[in-house]
């Protein structure tokens, strides 16, 4: 194998199995939100709140991980 198909075959993955963990991980949050929510409804507010922020906090590991991609890529 030549370099240039060991660079396609780390970017592919990275991407690949830098995008899955984060994907299930806002999977369970929102599963969690949920369930919360219907335990207690009065609490909906605050509970997607920090839903949201738990989440935003999941994607920005897949910005990342687009990054490294990106640098790989063009190095």
């Amino acid at each position: 194998m030549d370099l240039a198909s060991v660079k396609v075959i780390s970017i592919a993955l990275t991407i690949a199995l830098g995008v899955i963990f984060p994907a299930m991980a806002i999977g369970k949050i929102g599963a969690a939100a949920l369930e919360a929510i219907g335990r207690n409804p009065e609490a909906e507010s605050g509970v997607r709140t920090t839903m949201i922020l738990a989440i935003a906090f999941a994607e920005a590991v897949s910005i990342y991980v687009l990054v490294v991609a990106l640098i790989l890529k063009f190095t």
